[in-house]
């Protein structure tokens, strides 16, 4: 009688197996030019489009355009990050992948950094495109607006995979968009000051990391240097897309026969 041998379980992360992990994944989306398409052209074709819609106000592009120029990345990457996750999920890959000596850290740290690349040149693109070709006006840094843009990316990113966890089918991962994005957008300050809001509406705006987003972004609008206020609000993105990384991470499970 023959034993059968479980793979052994990796005890610590690794470099390596987290680079094999983006790498598969890389080389798969390169064989979709449609979801190419949406990560790197759609905030481009949104964000030109919004420059016209208000051609005959330049100064209202101007103070909303950063916003969305953070906002628009975030928005497709979690679509397209939670509906590729959930194919794999749905498919057996990610099964087959965790009866491997694979670690759950390894993974989620594979598709983020895959995703994560995606999102550096899907921000490096839409800020090029709105500061240098659109005349977005922006006091502080182009750099910094850079940097919040590809944050806002990441943590779309991030949402992105732990939502994913939960719906079985393509359209499911889609209709957690109105659950989890559209109340943010509302309450982020996009349409109206948070602190003008009802003040129970205000205290939940307080806890949705796209508040900070949009408030990073004001603050290079705005702002010709780096203030506190900044720092506050990008580290709460930062580290919002490591919690959001940490809990996807915890909802995987390992089966084995």
């Amino acid at each position: 009688m023959t034993a059968t041998t479980t793979p052994a379980r990796p005890t610590a992360f690794s470099a390596a197996r987290t680079l094999a992990t983006a790498a598969r994944v890389l080389r798969q989306l390169r064989h979709d030019p449609r979801t190419i398409a949406l990560l790197l052209l759609v905030p481009c074709v949104m964000i030109t489009l919004l420059r016209y819609v208000f051609d005959g106000s330049p100064d209202t592009f101007d103070a909303i355009g950063a916003s969305l120029l953070g906002i628009f990345p975030l928005i497709t990457m979690f679509l397209v990050t939670s509906i590729a996750t959930l194919r794999e999920r749905t498919s057996g890959t990610l099964e087959r992948l965790l009866a491997l000596p694979l670690g759950k850290a390894d993974l989620i740290a594979g598709y983020a950094l895959a995703f994560g690349a995606l999102a550096v040149v899907q921000s490096a693109l839409a800020t090029a495109l709105s500061v240098w070709l659109l005349g977005l006006d922006v006091t502080g840094s182009r750099w910094l607006l850079l940097l919040v843009a590809v944050l806002d990316a990441l943590l779309g990113t991030a949402l992105g995979l732990f939502v994913s966890a939960f719906a079985a089918s393509e359209f499911q991962a889609v209709q957690f968009m109105p659950a989890v994005i559209f109340p943010q957008l509302l309450l982020c300050g996009l349409f109206t000051p948070r602190a003008t809001m009802h003040p129970a509406l205000e205290a939940v705006s307080n806890v949705l990391p796209m508040s900070y987003a949009v408030d990073a972004m004001n603050e290079v609008l705005t702002r010709p240097g780096v203030t506190g206020t900044f720092v506050r609000d990008l580290a709460i993105v930062a580290g919002s897309a490591v919690l959001v990384l940490v809990l996807g991470a915890a909802t995987l499970r390992r089966r084995t026969t």
